[in-house]
C-alpha cells in the first residue's frame, strides 16, 4: 500500500494549513508536509500542533510530526553523578536570553555527524527564530564560564510546553549543563513538559523519555493555553 502524497504548502496557505499530524510519514518517521514558509504565525500554529520543521539547506522547507516523540516530563530529568560533580566543581554561570543570536550561530556551526560536517541551521532559519526571539517567543539558555559562552541551547516557549531545538558544546557536557539546568527552571516557573522532538542516548541519560504521539498532542492541545510564572525569562542569569 502507497503511503499518500505529501501535503505541498504555499507561502500564501495559511498557517492552519497543515495536515493531521495522524497523516505524517513512517519512513522517514513523521515528515509530514514540504514547503510554506517561516512566518512566525505559522511556526507557532506548528508548535502548538506538535509540527516542527528541519530541513537541509539544499530542500524546501520539511515539517516533521515523529512518532514517539521524546519528551522530559516535571521532576524527571536525570543528572549522573558525575555531571553533578562537574555542575558543583565548575564555575559556570546560567544565563537566559543574553546571547541569542549568538546561541542560535553556534547550534549552526559545523557537526561532525553532519554529511559533509554541515548543519540544517540555514539562514533561513536564523533569521526566522531571531524574529521568534525578538516577539517573545523563543529563547536560549546560556553556559558562562567567566565571559565565555561554553554551551547552550535554545527553542520555542508555547503556553506551558518549551520546544527544544538544538543544543552546542564547547567543553565537554556543557550542552547537558544548560539542559538540566532548563528542566529544573521550566518546572519553577509552571511549565509541564519539555518537548526534545527526537529519540537519542544521548537525550536519555538525561531523563528523556517516549510518548506516543496521540499522548503527545492531547498534552499540547491541554497546556499550549496555559499560562507560566511572569518571571519565567525575565530574571536573565542565575549564578
Amino acid at each position: 500500500m502507497h503511503a499518500p502524497p505529501l501535503r505541498r504548502l504555499r507561502p500564501e496557505d495559511p498557517p492552519e494549513a497543515f495536515p493531521d499530524p495522524a497523516t505524517a510519514l513512517r519512513e522517514p518517521d513523521g515528515l509530514l508536509a514540504v514547503g510554506g514558509d517561516l512566518s512566525p504565525a505559522r511556526l507557532l500554529y506548528a508548535y502548538r500542533h506538535g509540527i516542527f520543521p528541519w530541513y537541509d539547506a539544499e530542500l524546501p522547507i520539511l515539517w516533521w510530526s515523529p512518532d514517539p516523540r521524546a519528551v522530559i516530563l516535571p521532576g524527571t530529568e536525570h543528572v549522573s553523578r558525575s555531571l553533578r560533580r562537574r555542575m558543583r566543581q565548575d564555575d559556570y554561570t546560567i544565563r537566559f536570553d543574553t546571547a541569542f543570536a549568538t546561541v542560535m550561530h553556534e547550534c549552526a556551526g559545523p557537526r561532525a555527524k553532519q554529511p559533509g560536517g554541515g548543519t540544517w541551521i540555514n539562514a533561513e532559519m536564523l533569521a526566522a527564530y531571531q524574529e521568534l526571539h525578538r516577539l517573545g517567543h523563543a529563547h536560549s539558555v546560556e553556559v558562562w564560564k567567566g565571559d565565555v559562552l561554553v554551551g547552550g541551547l535554545y527553542g520555542v516557549s508555547v503556553g506551558r510546553v518549551f520546544f527544544g531545538e538544538s543544543m552546542f558544546s564547547r567543553v565537554t557536557d556543557a550542552s547537558k549543563v544548560a539542559l538540566v539546568s532548563l528542566a529544573r527552571r521550566l518546572w519553577d516557573w509552571g511549565y509541564a513538559l519539555l518537548d526534545c522532538q527526537v529519540h537519542s542516548e544521548h537525550l536519555e541519560t538525561l531523563g528523556c523519555t517516549r510518548m506516543p504521539r496521540r499522548e503527545f498532542l492531547g498534552f499540547l492541545a491541554g497546556y499550549c493555553a496555559g499560562a507560566v510564572s511572569t518571571s519565567a525569562w525575565k530574571d536573565g542569569e542565575r549564578a
